[in-house]
């Protein structure tokens, strides 16, 4: 953690998501991989902390593009 970001003003954002793995909603969400759509933005996969540790890796977004 760097040092402006404990003395900004403004709070991060806070991350909701639904783990992919429990299907349970978490405050502390953890990205855990990204799926390519070929309409439209691909969607990010999130995990809960006690999942995310355990899950198979998958591909991050710019990992998939030639020449990465």
């Amino acid at each position: 953690m760097t040092r402006e970001a404990l003395t900004t003003e403004t709070a991060p954002p806070v991350t909701r998501a639904l783990c992919c793995h429990c299907k349970r909603w978490t405050y502390a969400a953890v990205e855990v991989g990204y799926i390519e759509r070929a309409s439209g933005p691909g969607v990010v996969l999130w995990g809960c902390p006690s999942h995310a540790m355990a899950m198979i890796p998958r591909p991050m977004p710019g990992e998939l593009e030639r020449g990465a």
